[in-house]
C-alpha cells in the first residue's frame, strides 16, 4: 500500500484554490479515509438531521494533487477496495427526497452491516458499498453536494469496487477528493439518503492524455456509462441522449440518423439519483460495443 490520507482534512467545494493535502504518483495505490455524509455528526437514532450543522454535509477527503495529471487529460480512478463501518444511518425529513411533500416527520434509522447484508429494521438488504461524492477541481467551483461535469455528488451505485471512473482534468494535478460512502443505495436514492457510512477507499490513478470528456465516464460490470447531471430529470436525459448519439456517430463513422437507430439497440438509459440539487442519469453501452477508451476518443472529436 502507498500513501494514506485520513479524514482530518476535508473540503466542501471543488475549488482549485483549496491547497492540496498531499500528492500521489500515477499508478500508486492510495488509501483514503472518509467521514460519512453528515461529517459523523449523527451517531444515534434519537439525533435528527434537522439539528446538525449543514455547512459540514458531504465532506470530501482531499484535495489530493495527482502528479502528471494535466489539464485536458482524463483522470482514470481505479477503485480497488471499499471498507465501510459496521453501522450506518439513513434519514428523512419534510421537504426532502423525491416525495418530500409527503414526508410528515424527521426520522433517523440505523443500518447494521453484517457480512454480505445490511440490516434495516429486520429486512436484509444486499451489502453494496459505493462512493457518493467523487470528483476533481472544477472551473465552476461547485459544492461537493452537487453533481457536475468534473464529478461531485454523483450518487451512482456502480461507482464501486472494480469500477474505473474517468474524470475531465480542468486544472493541473486534478485536485481529487471523495467521500459520502454508502453501504447500500438503490438507483434513485428516493428518500434523499442511502445507508450513510464512514469508511476507507483504496484507489489508483492513471491518465489518458488529451481525452478529457464533457461528463464523467464509468466502466463497470461489462458496461461503459456516460454519467450526466442537470437541473431536471428531463434535461439530464436529453443531454445524455444527445451526447450518446453523437458519440456513437463518431465511434462508428456513421451519420446521426444511423447512430440514433443504433442507440435504440445498445444504449440503456438509467437513473442514478433523483434528489440532489441536480439530477443524475447514466447511459450504458456494452463494453463489447463501446469500451471506455473508445467512448472517450469519440467524445474528444
Amino acid at each position: 500500500m502507498g500513501k494514506r490520507f485520513d479524514s482530518s482534512k476535508v473540503f466542501y467545494r471543488f475549488d482549485p484554490d483549496i491547497p492540496p493535502i498531499g500528492s500521489v504518483k500515477l499508478k500508486e495505490k492510495v488509501e483514503i479515509e472518509t467521514r460519512d455524509c453528515f461529517s459523523n455528526q449523527i451517531t444515534e437514532e434519537n439525533q435528527l438531521v434537522s439539528s446538525i450543522d449543514f455547512s459540514q454535509v458531504n465532506p470530501a477527503t482531499g484535495p489530493i494533487f495527482i502528479e502528471d495529471a494535466k489539464r485536458g487529460d482524463a483522470l482514470a480512478v481505479h477503485i480497488h477496495k471499499i471498507r465501510t463501518a459496521e453501522t450506518g444511518l439513513i434519514v428523512t425529513l419534510p421537504g426532502e427526497g423525491f416525495l418530500g411533500e409527503d414526508v410528515k416527520e424527521t426520522r433517523t434509522r440505523k443500518c447494521k452491516v453484517n457480512g454480505n447484508w445490511v440490516d434495516f429494521r429486520g429486512v436484509k438488504v444486499p451489502y453494496r458499498p459505493m462512493i457518493g461524492v467523487i470528483g476533481v477541481a472544477s472551473e465552476d467551483r461547485h459544492p461537493t453536494g452537487v453533481p457536475g461535469r468534473t464529478g461531485g455528488n454523483l450518487d451512482t451505485r456502480y461507482i464501486t469496487e472494480g469500477a474505473t471512473l474517468y474524470l475531465p482534468v480542468e486544472f493541473d494535478g486534478a485536485l481529487f477528493g471523495l467521500g459520502d460512502l454508502h453501504a447500500a443505495m438503490a438507483d434513485g436514492e428516493m428518500c434523499v439518503a442511502g445507508c450513510e457510512v464512514r469508511g476507507e477507499v483504496e484507489v489508483e490513478f492513471d491518465v489518458l492524455r488529451g481525452l478529457s470528456p464533457p461528463w464523467p465516464v464509468l466502466e463497470y460490470g461489462g458496461y461503459t456509462y456516460l454519467v450526466v447531471s442537470a437541473g431536471s430529470l428531463e434535461e439530464s436525459l436529453k443531454e445524455a441522449s444527445r451526447i450518446a448519439v453523437r458519440a456513437l456517430s463518431k465511434a462508428f463513422s456513421i451519420d446521426w440518423h444511423d447512430a440514433y437507430m443504433l442507440s435504440s439497440l445498445v444504449a440503456d438509459v438509467q437513473i442514478s439519483q433523483l434528489v440532489d440539487p441536480k439530477k443524475t442519469v447514466r447511459i450504458g453501452f456494452p463494453t463489447s460495443v463501446l469500451n471506455a477508451k473508445k467512448l472517450l476518443e469519440a467524445l474528444s472529436r
